[in-house]
């Protein structure tokens, strides 16, 4: 039985075909999420079709994500938080808690010895939590957002950036830059900052092991290697971090397909 889980996300959209009698993925998709969404999520599943399989052959659809409710091909819906959490287990299924880092929020997954959702908190109003820190970063310092893990590594030193909001920040950066502080030092700087108010969000004896960091910006080695710097813990990274969501939603259709 293959399934179809689609996470629409705010910068991101992804897709997921499952296999349910082997428990793996058959292919995975990440496109930029863009303003017409619904056709967006109707492109993914034909590129998706053209793997040698029919509609007919997609037992179920589950959509999540912010643009969910767009999908309308789509059988059910079901919330990110689940979704995660369920890819995340399927993954690492000793995982506890999980750090999700996308380009418009933020939130941490709490998860139970079973796989259940044990609680969870979400930033989305603060956008010098998320990615989009990053790729402001990155344009103030003419950088490509892959190169910013490499090149943070070697801080010349340890600066803070007190700006509490993207816009302030991005003035500090400025700042930094007109005193003749290096790149790396800047990034490092940035990198910490998002970390710590990823952190502020549960607290830090919540934060129970396994731990593992989802989202686009878990792709950013800067990011990981800080995010365990602060926590003092080793953190694990999905292979392709962006499609836990989108996994869980093809999991969980898989479970609910009998009871339809």
């Amino acid at each position: 039985m293959i399934t179809c889980g689609i996470d629409i996300g705010s910068r991101t959209s992804k897709i997921v075909l499952y296999d349910s009698e082997t428990e793996t993925e058959l292919l995975r998709l990440v496109e930029d999420s863009m303003y017409k969404q619904r056709e967006l999520a109707k492109s993914l599943f034909e590129t998706a079709l053209k793997k040698n399989l029919s509609r007919d052959d997609i037992s179920k659809t589950i959509a999540t994500g912010y643009g969910r409710n767009l999908v309308d091909f789509a059988d059910d819906t079901v919330t990110e938080i689940t979704c995660h959490a369920r890819g995340v287990c399927h993954i690492f299924p000793d995982s506890r808690t999980v750090i999700d880092i996308g380009g418009q929020d933020s939130k941490m997954i709490f998860i139970d010895e079973n796989g259940a959702v044990r609680d969870f908190v979400i930033n989305d109003r603060c956008a010098a939590g998320t990615g989009r820190f990053l790729e402001v970063a990155a344009r103030i310092l003419d950088l490509k957002l892959q190169d910013m893990g490499r090149l943070s590594e070697n801080p010349d030193t340890h600066i803070e950036i007190s700006g509490m909001c993207v816009v302030f920040a991005e003035s500090e950066i400025i700042g930094l830059i007109s005193q003749g502080v290096s790149r790396s030092s800047i990034l490092d700087a940035v990198q910490r900052s998002i970390s710590g108010r990823i952190l502020s969000m549960a607290g830090m004896k919540n934060l129970k092991p396994r731990i593992v960091f989802t989202g686009g910006v878990a792709l950013n080695s800067g990011m990981v290697r800080t995010l365990q710097q602060e926590i003092g813990q080793e953190i694990s990274v999905p292979p392709t971090p962006q499609i836990t969501g989108a996994l869980g939603a093809a999991i969980i259709a898989a479970a609910n397909k009998g009871k339809d």
